[in-house]
């Protein structure tokens, strides 16, 4: 584990597998941390540079009482990339961390990016009251706005750490193996409520609709039948972003939002397969 000092402060705790090949970062979503990725670390590191970091606020990072915003999120992993001198590197974001890679888009550009992967994130997860039912349904809107809000009050209230437990447990259709739920019930703890419920409220009020039609680099969609992300938000996704890929693991394959922890061998072969093929056709490079 290295470390990292951002411009205001806090320090990030990353991994740099200092790998040959191109690099490959990877971002975590809400709650979680880079523990998240174990078995692609382990797995897709041959041939590459995987570099995974813990988000400010999550892990072993620092927490601090400020900067709990997708834009500071985004500004973090551009001063992480500078900081490893990378100037050419593949992104995947999973969960939030896909708003991360969508906020760094829209600010940065894609000019260091050679290729994306988006793994389970809808477009916008708040459904605002001044778009349509249709608008909400593409989006992949999982919340309405006074849900959004009471779930917040209830995650930053006595008893917060219930409501975050079965937060996680709805992201798992059927029966999730119980060795899995307990690691990703056990990596949430580290988030503390000051920092995690105003970055939920900030990442759930995006909406980055207007950003997919920009990505201009390879892209490949990941969505996952039994997540509580509806895979039609992935297909709208993809056919957002000029000439992305999709894919959906059908539920017996992985029944999860956590298809890189439910069946590593199937994510990393698809994500391992995009990743390597030669550039063609329109948009790739």
């Amino acid at each position: 584990m290295r470390e990292l000092i951002t411009t205001d402060g806090t320090r990030l705790a990353y991994r740099d597998s200092g790998g040959e090949g191109m690099p490959l970062v990877m971002l975590h979503g809400w709650g979680q941390t880079q523990a998240m990725f174990r078995h692609q670390i382990a797995d897709l590191s041959p041939g590459r540079r995987v570099v995974t970091i813990d988000l400010r606020g999550h892990g072993l990072s620092d927490k601090p009482h400020h900067g709990y915003r997708i834009a500071r999120l985004s500004r973090d992993v551009l001063e992480l990339v500078d900081h490893l001198r990378l100037e050419r590197f593949d992104a995947l974001g999973w969960s939030m961390g896909v708003s991360v890679w969508w906020s760094f888009i829209d600010q940065y550009g894609t000019g260091r990016i050679r290729r994306f992967v988006a793994v389970d994130q809808p477009a916008a997860v708040a459904a605002v009251p001044w778009t349509t039912e249709r608008e909400q349904q593409d989006s992949g809107a999982i919340f309405d706005v006074s849900e959004l809000l009471a779930l917040g009050a209830a995650l930053a209230a006595p008893g917060g750490d219930t409501v975050r437990a079965d937060f996680v447990r709805g992201m798992f259709s059927g029966e999730p193996d119980p060795e899995m739920l307990a690691f990703v019930a056990e990596q949430i703890t580290a988030t503390p409520a000051y920092a995690g419920v105003p970055l939920l409220f900030d990442h759930c009020v995006q909406d980055w609709r207007d950003v997919l039609p920009r990505v201009d680099v390879p892209t490949l969609v990941i969505g996952c039948e039994g997540s509580h992300v509806h895979p039609d938000s992935q297909r709208f996704i993809a056919e957002q972003i000029p000439d992305a890929r999709l894919h959906v693991f059908p539920s017996d394959v992985a029944s999860s939002h956590f298809p890189f922890l439910e069946n590593p061998a199937a994510f990393n072969a698809v994500v391992e397969k995009f990743l390597a093929e030669e550039p063609h056709g329109a948009g790739f490079r």
